[in-house]
C-alpha cells in the first residue's frame, strides 16, 4: 500500500513538470473546482526560521503532502508524509514536515541560509482536490552603504556604493550628471558602485544619492564626503604659504627686537664715556686760571735770577 502512495505521488510530479510558471509576478489560477496552481515568491532573513504552506486544509481532511525542493548548490530532494503516519526524507538536511496548532501543515526550514535558496514545489492531496504549489525562495540582505568624494585624471567624482547585498541595490543621484554604475556578484550576493563626475557649475554642497534595496521601506540618502585621511594639493599650498609668512615674519620680528635691543644698550653707556657739555663749560674757566697764574709766577722766577 505504501509503495502505491509513493507511486502516485510521483506520476503527479511528473505532470506537474507541465506547470506553466510566470516567474515575473505571484499568481493563483484555478483550472477546475478540484485542482490550484500556484507561483509564489518568498524572500527571507538569513537565519530566520521558514513556513512554507501548499494549503489552506486542515491535516485531518489531508491524504497526503509531497515536497519536491531543487536547490542551486544540491541535488534534488523530496520530503513527503502520509496521513496515516508514513514518511520519506530523502533532503536530510533539517527541514521537515509540522502541522501548526490549527491542524494546517507546512514545511519548517530552520535557520535558512543562501544554500537553501531554490525552487520548492509542493503537492497537496486531499479528499476533493488537489493544490500544485511552486515557491521560489530566496534570502534578502541589506548591502552596506557608503558614499565619498574621488580624484582620478584630474577629475573630481562623486561615488555611491552598495556592497554586498541581496538582491542588488538601485543607486540615483539628485543632480543630473554624468554617472555610470557598475554591478559585480560574487557568491550570490551583488555590488553596486555609482560614479558621477562633478563638473564646473554643479552644486556639490546639496549631492547625495540615494540607495533603494528591497529589504527597506524606503530610500536611504548619502552625502559624498572627502575620505579619511585625504588632505587636498590646494590645502597643502595654503598651509605651505601660511607657515612662509609666519616665519617671514617672525624673522623680521626678532630682527627688529635685536635692533632696539642694541640701540637701548648704546643709549646707556654713552654717559660714562663722554661728559655732559656743561661740566665742559665749568671746567674750562678754571683751566684759564690756573694757566694765567702759572705764567705770573714763571715770569716773577725769571726776574730773580
Amino acid at each position: 500500500m505504501r509503495n502505491m502512495i509513493w507511486i502516485y505521488a510521483v506520476v503527479i510530479f511528473l505532470l506537474s513538470e507541465a506547470w506553466s510558471m510566470d516567474t515575473g509576478t505571484n499568481q493563483t489560477t484555478p483550472t477546475n473546482a478540484t485542482t490550484v496552481y500556484v507561483v509564489r515568491h518568498e524572500t527571507f532573513f538569513p537565519g530566520s526560521e521558514v513556513q512554507l504552506t501548499c494549503s489552506n486544509k486542515t491535516w485531518d481532511t489531508m491524504l497526503f503532502v509531497v515536497w519536491k525542493i531543487k536547490l542551486k548548490d544540491k541535488n534534488d530532494c523530496m520530503i513527503a508524509f502520509k496521513n496515516g503516519g508514513e514518511s520519506d526524507d530523502s533532503c536530510n538536511d533539517g527541514k521537515s514536515l509540522r502541522n501548526k496548532s490549527n491542524a494546517l501543515s507546512y514545511l519548517n526550514i530552520p535557520n535558512i541560509s543562501d544554500t537553501d535558496e531554490g525552487l520548492y514545489k509542493c503537492e497537496s492531496v486531499y479528499s476533493g482536490g488537489v493544490n500544485h504549489y511552486a515557491i521560489n525562495v530566496a534570502i534578502v540582505v541589506s548591502p552596506s552603504i557608503s558614499a565619498w568624494l574621488d580624484h582620478k585624471d584630474n577629475k573630481m567624482f562623486a561615488v555611491c556604493k552598495a556592497e554586498r547585498g541581496k538582491p542588488a541595490a538601485n543607486i540615483s543621484w539628485s543632480n543630473m550628471g554624468n554617472a555610470s554604475s557598475v554591478e559585480t556578484g560574487s557568491d550570490g550576493f551583488f555590488t553596486v558602485e555609482s560614479r558621477l563626475e562633478l563638473v564646473e557649475g554643479m552644486d556639490i554642497e546639496n549631492l547625495s544619492c540615494a540607495i533603494r534595496h528591497p529589504n527597506w521601506k524606503g530610500e536611504k540618502f548619502l552625502v559624498p564626503k572627502h575620505e579619511k585621511g585625504y588632505f587636498p594639493w590646494l590645502y597643502v599650498l595654503i598651509v605651505v604659504v601660511i607657515i612662509v609668512l609666519l616665519a617671514g615674519i617672525s624673522f623680521f620680528a626678532i630682527k627688529k627686537i635685536i635692533t632696539l635691543r642694541q640701540c637701548q644698550q648704546r643709549c646707556q653707556t654713552s654717559p660714562s664715556k663722554y661728559p655732559p657739555a656743561e661740566d665742559v663749560e665749568e671746567v674750562e674757566p678754571y683751566a684759564s686760571y690756573v694757566q694765567r697764574v702759572n705764567s705770573i709766577y714763571n715770569s716773577s722766577i725769571d726776574l730773580f735770577r
